[in-house]
């Protein structure tokens, strides 16, 4: 028996993964500083935090809602169409950063996010 708790159990499961989602898009509306990555995004932020949500849930060891609705996430090729930066991965995380920090009371745990969405984000810059 795996005795291991997932990220997605130890966040607090769905209700979690979404408030985490729903904050970071709502320091992205908000934010005056993360401009140039919300201009990346619909004016209409919905099917953004659906997907991301969905994604979430699998990466974190929960359910993979992603990969059931639309196969491979293929981050990076997925992505490509949009331009993004050393600014835009920067805003990015203090968004991610910043909804972290005011959900996540396990120092340790948060860290471990903050430095897995890092590496995510490195890897989605393309210009």
């Amino acid at each position: 028996m795996n005795s291991e708790i997932s990220h997605y159990e130890r966040l607090g499961g769905a209700k979690s993964v979404r408030q985490l989602v729903d904050r970071f898009y709502d320091l992205m509306d908000e934010k005056d500083d993360v401009k140039a990555l919300r201009q990346l995004h619909a004016k209409s932020l919905r099917v953004s935090r659906e997907k991301l949500f969905l994604f979430l849930s699998g990466w974190l060891g929960g359910p993979p809602l992603y990969v059931e609705k639309y196969g491979h996430p293929r981050l990076r090729q997925r992505h490509m169409p949009f331009a993004i930066g050393t600014d835009e991965s920067k805003q990015w995380m203090l968004c991610i950063n910043q909804a972290l920090d005011e959900q996540v009371k396990d120092i340790a745990f948060k860290q471990l996010l903050k430095d897995s969405f890092q590496k995510v984000a490195t890897h989605m810059t393309n210009k």
